[in-house]
């Protein structure tokens, strides 16, 4: 056999084995994120110790909880921009009703039902109205804040002793290293939404609708359902994220999550879910809220740079991997 034959040979088969261009942008924050710790490990002393790993999962736990409900509306091709201030009004009515004297699982059972009911709404208002997403949950996110200074104007402390026993509780791994249950339950929320998006027929439609919403219709697909459904799950994991963020500073306070809904948009697009919908997957978001977290370790490691160049950073990797996906989307086309 020729050596030309050979490499022939060879690329062919390198290309029957690559991946699907839909993991490609995952498969790209993977490797970043693993240069990123590279990197560091290699300039600052204890940066890739598995603690410094396991870190990132307690402090972005709730981060990674709104990553998830806004990774189901971006597959549809809609935005949330409410998640942030839902956040804050979850922090509000929890520490106003713990310090009102109501039990913990009232309080958070009235949480949860206040933020599926805001998100429920502004699906209902951008299907049945046909007003544009953007607008809707731009409404959703002033309501919001404004229910929290209708709430309080001063921040409200928190001093329920099931919640200060979740925020104090820890999990020991094998050598000694530990996790909050805020993790273990931020890991069960991605699992589930992995289930729910591809071994469900809710999922596989949020994806049809995502791809194209006159073909999901033509299909006969519930439409309507799904598009309502992808909010109320965004409210769902807001106001559960909203919690996890109430035990992390055990307060609430109106000005809490303030651009947090940029932060959620920034690590799902950079998880490799597109803007337009149709693609994308949960784990790519959790990989992209990694991300985020390896940023602001490497600026805490290195203790000389200001805390703006988190922001600086996350938007030229926001930029850069937009331009990827359109250069993959225009490929395809």
């Amino acid at each position: 056999m020729s050596t030309s034959t050979m490499v022939t040979n060879w690329s062919t088969r390198a290309r029957s084995y690559s991946p699907p261009a839909k993991y490609l942008p995952v498969i790209a924050t993977f490797v970043l994120l693993i240069s990123m710790f590279g990197a560091g490990s290699l300039r600052y002393e204890g940066f890739a110790d598995p603690q410094v790993i396991l870190n990132l999962f307690v402090d972005n736990a709730f981060l990674l909880v709104l990553g998830v409900g806004m990774t189901f509306v971006i597959l549809t091709g809609g935005i949330d921009l409410s998640v942030g201030s839902v956040v804050a009004l979850s922090t509000m009515i929890a520490a106003s009703t713990l310090e009102a004297g109501w039990p913990a699982f009232a309080s958070v059972i009235t949480v949860l039902i206040c933020g599926t009911l805001l998100g429920t709404l502004m699906g209902l208002v951008i299907h049945y109205f046909d007003v544009q997403p953007f607008i809707a949950t731009l409404a959703g996110m002033f309501l919001a804040r404004g229910l929290c200074y209708l709430i309080s104007v001063e921040s409200i402390p928190i001093r329920n002793t099931t919640f200060s026993s979740f925020a104090q509780g820890t999990i020991t791994l094998p050598g000694g290293y530990r996790i909050t249950p805020s993790v273990v339950l931020a890991l069960v929320i991605v699992g589930v939404a992995a289930w729910v998006l591809h071994m469900t027929r809710f999922g596989r439609t949020v994806y049809a609708v995502g791809g194209s919403e006159s073909s999901a219709h033509l299909m006969g697909l519930r439409v309507a359902m799904v598009k309502v459904g992808v909010y109320a799950i965004s409210g769902l994991c807001s106001a559960l994220a909203g919690l996890l963020f109430s035990v992390y500073m055990l307060s609430g306070y109106s000005l809490h999550a303030v651009g947090m809904e940029l932060d959620a948009i920034a690590a799902v697009v950079i998880g490799g879910t597109l803007l337009t919908g149709g693609r994308g997957l949960v784990l790519g978001t959790m990989l992209g809220v990694l991300l985020l977290g390896t940023i602001q370790t490497f600026i805490s490691f290195d203790g000389t740079l200001s805390s703006w160049w988190t922001k600086i950073s996350i938007g030229v990797l926001l930029l850069v991997f937009v331009l990827i996906q359109r250069f993959l989307t225009r490929r395809q086309a």
